[in-house]
């Protein structure tokens, strides 16, 4: 279901998941569970680096020819269990975040190294968020494109402390889905003396 809802939204031809991640907004629910919490710090999951990398962990076999295309990498992100009331996920606008608003951060793991974007801050940013989404309502959004042509190509995200939260609201139960979208594209004059095909 997640494939097909990326392929109708982006237009992809092959759609590849490759993590998700769980959080919940409960401590004892984080403990007993092993999984996350809301992540209260705008950030973009992919750097112009990492994007082209994982799928070089990913698909190794296959990357050369995979990375000489358009690719992206797009979210779905939505509840599991009650609407959304607490903690709610806000996107900024990609068109209003320029470049240089883009600060690079490593992230260390025991066998790998990564990168994200944090978010620095600018009074051009324009955020959106859906307030009590429910769990038959999604996010879709791309947190990579290789294609600079001016499209957005980064979707810097965060979760935040909405004011309008009631008092006793029940802690947030959200799921997000990783995944790699590869696009057709006419190959190079490069890519079709290589036989690299069009899909």
């Amino acid at each position: 279901e997640v494939e097909q809802l990326i392929k109708t939204n982006s237009g992809a031809a092959r759609v590849v998941i490759f993590d998700h991640t769980l959080r919940s907004g409960d401590e004892g629910e984080r403990e007993e569970k092993l999984i996350r919490e809301p992540v209260l710090s705008a950030h973009n999951d992919y750097t112009e680096w990492s994007g082209p990398n994982r799928v070089r962990e990913f698909l190794p076999d296959e990357a050369d020819a995979l990375l000489a295309r358009r690719f992206a990498i797009i979210q779905v992100w939505r509840a599991i269990h009650r609407p959304i009331q607490c903690n709610p996920l806000a996107l900024a606008d990609a068109k209003s975040v320029a470049m240089e608003d883009l600060l690079v951060a490593e992230r260390r793991y025991p066998h790998r190294v990564g990168q994200t974007y944090r978010l620095k801050y600018s009074p051009d940013h324009r955020w959106f968020y859906f307030p009590e989404m429910r769990r038959d309502e999604a996010l879709v959004f791309k947190v990579y494109d290789s294609m600079k042509d001016g499209r957005a190509r980064f979707t810097p995200h965060t979760s935040f402390h909405d004011p309008a939260s009631p008092a006793n609201a029940p802690a947030r139960q959200s799921i997000e889905v990783r995944a790699f979208a590869f696009f057709c594209s006419r190959p190079s004059l490069q890519g079709a003396h290589s036989g690299i095909s069009d899909c």
